[in-house]
């Protein structure tokens, strides 16, 4: 389905470049999506089509994360540990997802050698009824090619609310 909606390409890409631009943007989002599984991903979101004329650069993974799988380390002392870490230029806070303590963290990425900054938000949120398993929602996004702008942080808040209406469901 995502590659079925690559026939636009954004405004000003010349017509003789637009396969070229295709190509390119298929091989990084494969990229993207070896290295998410690699790395425990579960799940890979990705707009796929323009809204408004504009092409969205941003993506969330969710992906499990090894944290006291060997043994159940209380959630606090997790966060607690987390948070002492902190994150190189960023903030770290503690907030709460679908009703359990979890950490948020809301910094500056580089990817590709430095061609391309992003800003990148994580949640941290343990497994509801699931001792010592933790997931990880990542979210990452260029913006508008300036991560300090008013329309990036709008992407980030619209990622908040998304994450805001996580809940646990278990069958």
């Amino acid at each position: 389905m995502l590659f079925s909606h690559m026939g636009q390409v954004p405004e000003g890409i010349p017509r003789d470049d637009a396969m070229r631009f295709r190509l390119d943007m298929r091989r990084r989002l494969e990229k993207q999506a070896r290295a998410a599984r690699r790395n425990g991903g579960l799940d890979l979101y990705l707009p796929v089509r323009p809204r408004g004329g504009i092409f969205l650069m941003a993506s969330f993974i969710v992906a499990e994360m090894p944290i006291g799988q060997d043994h159940a380390v209380p959630p606090e002392a997790v966060l607690a540990q987390l948070v002492d870490d902190g994150v190189s230029g960023g903030t770290a806070t503690r907030v709460d997802v679908a009703g359990a303590p979890a950490l948020r963290r809301d910094y500056r990425s580089t990817l590709d050698e430095g061609e391309l900054s992003t800003r990148r938000v994580d949640y941290v949120v343990p497994v509801a009824n699931e001792p010592g398993h933790w997931i990880s929602i990542t979210f990452s996004t260029p913006g508008d090619g300036d991560i300090d702008s008013e329309f990036t942080d709008v992407l980030v808040e619209l990622f908040d609310a998304v994450v805001s209406t996580f809940r646990w469901s278990f069958e």
